[in-house]
């Protein structure tokens, strides 16, 4: 298995996994992993779980990536485009309203951090499949 495929998997682990904290039960994630003792309501249930959906529709694709190599790139790219959305909207809520629990801290670094890994996946697999085009001039 090649590193982009190796990749694509891990992501596709590690946010099914985060996915499905949101979705299964929105009261057991907020008790268990948030700095608050809030009751999830209806409507606060119906959007984590939307999310949840949304998550687990672009990790479809992120798998369709693996055993597709026509979109393995393209959905790297979009983990990429992906993660940078939801740290910056994080980083957004960070400076107008604080501190979020420990979790969520660790999601915004998560997030940041997979933007240089996709762009140097993406870069170093280039540069070898282009070093390895054969020149007619």
């Amino acid at each position: 298995m090649n590193l982009k495929k190796i990749y694509l998997s891990i992501f596709a682990i590690t946010l099914s996994v985060i996915a499905l904290l949101y979705g299964i039960n929105p009261q057991w994630f907020t008790d268990t992993f948030l700095d608050t003792s809030m009751i999830i309501h209806t409507d606060a249930a119906h959007i984590l779980r939307a999310v949840s959906g949304l998550y687990l529709a672009l990790i479809g694709f992120f798998i369709y990536g693996i055993f597709d190599e026509k979109y393995t790139d393209a959905a790297i790219v979009i983990t990429a485009v992906f993660c940078f959305g939801l740290a910056s909207g994080r980083s957004v809520s960070i400076l107008f309203d604080g501190l979020p629990s420990p979790i969520l801290l660790l999601y915004v670094f998560m997030e940041y951090s997979i933007v240089p890994i996709a762009y140097l996946l993406l870069k170093k697999t280039a540069a070898t499949s282009s070093s390895h085009q054969v020149s007619l001039a």
